[in-house]
């Protein structure tokens, strides 16, 4: 079993998942507090990933101020700080749709900011009061940076990320990885995709041409096509994230012996997520 998609600790799984454990629980329905939180491999262990304010996830077991969850939207497993957690999970309604936005304590761009979310952090909006959405839990965060549909193309989304600092498993704007970036486009447009690059080649139909919104893969790293001759991705290779011209970025990953071009491969457009 891949561990990244197993929702089971060495003690404790969820029921119905067929995994035979000492503890068998249901889960608790719980969601991200916080603007964004590692999802480890261990309990204060390496980061495999992130999770955005407002994710939903279920909570499989506590140990020492960490929790096991596993994500409602890829089915992610790992564990989270536990202060990141809470049980409050008022209705969703938006999507922070820009590369980040500030919370404030009233409808006043002039007011000091109250904290900052990133792309992708999913809110619950009970009102408006001018250019301004109020949320469940009385901040306020700008209408221009706020959506309750999807974007018609992931692209369009990953191209607001540019210049976003390079992080090993990385999901947001104040860090990202490959991977991330892949993910953060399509969930912004309201497509299904897990969360590495392995999972994502996996995940979607072999294509032998190359088109917009096509997914390129090497080994261990993706990248988004912008059309048949470029391409944005997260990097390491710059620490940032970069359009690059495709046919170079082959020949220079190949040179540094990082590995040949797998293909491409492309989304299933009618595979949609709930969303926001």
């Amino acid at each position: 079993m891949d561990r990244r998609l197993t929702p089971a600790t060495d003690r404790v799984a969820l029921r119905g998942s067929g995994i035979a454990r000492d503890g068998i629980t249901e889960g608790r329905p719980m969601r991200v507090s916080a603007p964004v939180a590692d999802l480890l491999r261990a309990p204060g262990g390496a980061r495999d990933r992130q999770l955005l304010h407002g994710a939903d996830v279920t909570l499989i077991e506590e140990r020492d101020g960490w929790g096991f969850v596993q994500a409602a939207a890829d089915g992610y497993c790992g564990w989270i700080v536990l202060s990141a957690l809470t049980d409050e999970r008022p209705a969703i309604t938006h999507l922070v749709m820009a590369a980040a936005t500030h919370l404030y304590s009233t409808a006043d761009f002039k007011r000091p900011e109250q904290g900052s979310l990133p792309m992708g952090a999913r809110l619950a909006v009970t009102g408006t009061e001018g250019r301004f959405a109020r949320l469940a839990g009385g901040t306020f965060v700008p209408l221009q940076h706020i959506s309750d549909h999807p974007a018609e193309d992931p692209v369009e989304v990953a191209l607001r990320l540019i210049g976003t600092p390079y992080l090993w498993g990385g999901n947001s704007r104040w860090g990202i990885d490959c991977s991330g970036l892949a993910q953060a486009a399509l969930h912004g447009a309201g497509i299904a995709c897990p969360g590495d690059s392995d999972l994502q080649r996996d995940a979607f139909p072999v294509t032998d041409t190359i088109q917009r919104g096509d997914l390129l893969f090497w080994p261990g790293h993706v990248a988004l096509a912008l059309d048949p001759a470029t391409m944005i991705h997260a990097t390491a290779w710059t620490m940032s994230v970069i359009t690059e011209d495709i046919a170079a970025a082959i020949a220079r990953i190949d040179a540094a012996g990082d590995g040949l071009f797998l293909g491409a491969r492309r989304p299933r457009l009618d595979d949609r997520i709930a969303f926001p």
